[in-house]
């Protein structure tokens, strides 16, 4: 059994440079495409008409000389209870971007108005979404991602971890595409469901206070990984005191276990919901990490 002795793991800490940071300010400098209902023609297991139960997309286009043809469908962080969708949503969709990659920032339903499977059934819909849609969206099928942030690096984790090809024999196109992330980038990730370094309150808000014991080892990611898991990417900080960095680490360790190709990166400085972390040294190099990341497993060429 692959073990990982946290007090051995080198940690990174790397000031930005010009190769590796952000280029430019990313926050309110693309205004979005357009928002669009995920369910327009009603959506499964609503409990009312407000916006709350709309899951909705905001896309992000890049304009066609400047595009890759990369899509990543970003889920900010909340606990599950809320969306913390300014700089872990619409500021990244711009950071994406400044690199050419078309954004689609996710609004999912929470509880506890609406405990699992709603969060991942919206999440599924999302990739189906852009993949039956690409064409027009100016992106590849298969250069389709997913990044997440706290609880929705939880949602992404769990893309990763269950999906399903999509049913060819459809009557709708959405539904015939696979809704498997090409790849998932967690950042800060609540991973675990099941041991101390859990996030409690998230698990509370998604599955309630007393849950089924088999449905909480099958969203603590960490135990779901398989070789079919997509390459993915980790980030956390030593200093996250909300989101232990631990469940970082143990999707990493289960991701070896399972010859799935990735990188986990731990930082010294910095607490819980950092997002882009533009003024914390060191910290700051994560973006730059991910384009590297994507640019070298050639979803961004």
């Amino acid at each position: 059994m692959f073990c990982i002795n946290v007090s051995r793991i080198v940690l990174l800490c790397l000031f930005a440079t010009s190769l590796l940071a952000p280029s430019q300010s990313f926050a309110g400098e693309l205004a979005p495409l357009k928002t669009v209902l995920l369910w327009p023609d009603g959506v499964p297991g609503a409990v009312g008409d407000l916006p709350e139960d709309k899951p909705t997309l905001t896309i992000y286009p890049v304009s066609r000389g400047s595009a890759n043809k990369c899509g990543v469908i970003v889920c900010p962080g909340g606990g599950y209870g809320g969306h913390a969708m300014e700089h872990e949503g619409h500021e990244i969709a711009s950071w994406f971007n400044s690199f050419g990659v078309t954004a689609f920032v996710l609004k999912y339903r929470l509880g506890k108005r609406y405990p699992h499977p709603a969060p991942l059934t919206d999440a599924q819909r999302a990739i189906r979404y852009v993949r039956s849609h690409s064409k027009e969206l100016g992106v590849e099928e298969n250069r389709i991602g997913v990044i997440g942030f706290s609880a929705g690096g939880h949602l992404c984790s769990t893309t990763a971890t269950h999906f399903d090809a999509g049913n060819p024999k459809a009557k709708e196109l959405i539904n015939q595409k696979s809704c498997r992330p090409d790849f998932a980038i967690l950042c800060y990730p609540v991973i675990t469901l099941t041991k101390d370094c859990m996030h409690r309150g998230s698990r509370n808000n998604l599955l309630g206070s007393n849950p089924d014991p088999k449905l909480v080892e099958s969203l603590s990611s960490e135990l779901q990984v398989t070789p079919q898991t997509p390459p993915t990417f980790l980030f956390h900080t030593l200093e996250d005191k909300a989101v232990p960095p631990m469940n970082s680490i143990l999707f990493y360790q289960a991701m070896i276990e399972q010859g799935v190709k990735g990188e986990l990166h731990l930082f010294q400085t910095g607490p819980h919901g950092v997002g882009l972390a533009s003024k914390i040294p060191g910290t700051s190099a994560w973006p730059g990490l991910v384009e590297n990341w994507m640019n070298a497993n050639g979803w961004t060429k």
